[in-house]
Order: structure tokens, then sequence, then C-alpha cells
């Protein structure tokens, strides 16, 4: 299954976010992570639901079920910045950097000595596939 975070609603995204942030949680802790909770029947309803569609899975830890992500946390992570891209970029990387390092962020020397080695992989891997 393709995991795109674009194809969820917003409350169900909101509570993706919740679950891949903690990478395990109750249905409990999933309501106190969201903003305007809906009601914990409700929380759990969505939980179901989200499982049926095998965005996450469930264990009994003693009374309560526990949830976790399905996809591995990379599948997520790219699937978010997709997300975030087409929503507020339109599709644009260099859109979404420039606006990160003009000021929306306060990158650390040391991340920008990273993101330069990052941006020099990416080119080779350009050149390598054309």
């Amino acid at each position: 299954m393709a995991h795109r975070l674009s194809e969820l609603g917003r409350r169900e995204r909101q509570i993706m976010d919740v679950v891949i942030r903690m990478r395990r949680a109750s249905a409990a802790e999933v309501g106190r992570g969201l903003p305007d909770a809906p009601s914990s029947s409700t929380v759990r309803t969505m939980l179901r639901l989200l499982e049926r569609k095998g965005w996450v899975k469930h264990e009994w830890e003693g009374p309560r079920f526990i949830y976790t992500p399905t996809a591995p946390a990379e599948t997520l992570r790219r699937s978010a910045v997709r997300h975030l891209l087409d929503t507020f970029f339109a599709g644009s990387v260099e859109s979404a950097v420039a606006s990160l390092l003009g000021g929306a962020a306060k990158p650390t020397p040391q991340e920008l000595d990273r993101i330069a080695k990052l941006v020099v992989t990416a080119r080779k891997r350009a050149r390598a596939a054309r």
C-alpha cells in the first residue's frame, strides 16, 4: 500500500501526526495530542478507520490498545514532505529551501555544512541519472 498523507482527511492526518511523533500511542494519548480534541469515542473510531485503511495497527497492552504506524518512518517522512511541498510550495524544492533558509529556520553552521554536502550528493545523483 502506498502511504500518502495527502489522501487522508484533516483529522486523520492530525491523528497520524500524533501516532508518528509518539511512535506508540493509546487512543487517550492520541486524543491529548490533538488540537480541539474530539471525544475519546471519536478518536477510537478514527483509529479503527485508519487501521482498516492500513495506516496503523494495534496490539494489546494491559487494558488498552496501543497503536503504531504500519509504514516505515522514512516512507511517512517522504510523504509528509511531498504533501508540504505540494501544498505550500507548488512542488518547488527551491522555494521550500529558500523559505527555510530565509528566516523560517535558524540552521547552525554545522547544519549548513551538512546541507551543503547533501546538495553535492544530490547533484551527483542527478548527473548519474541522466
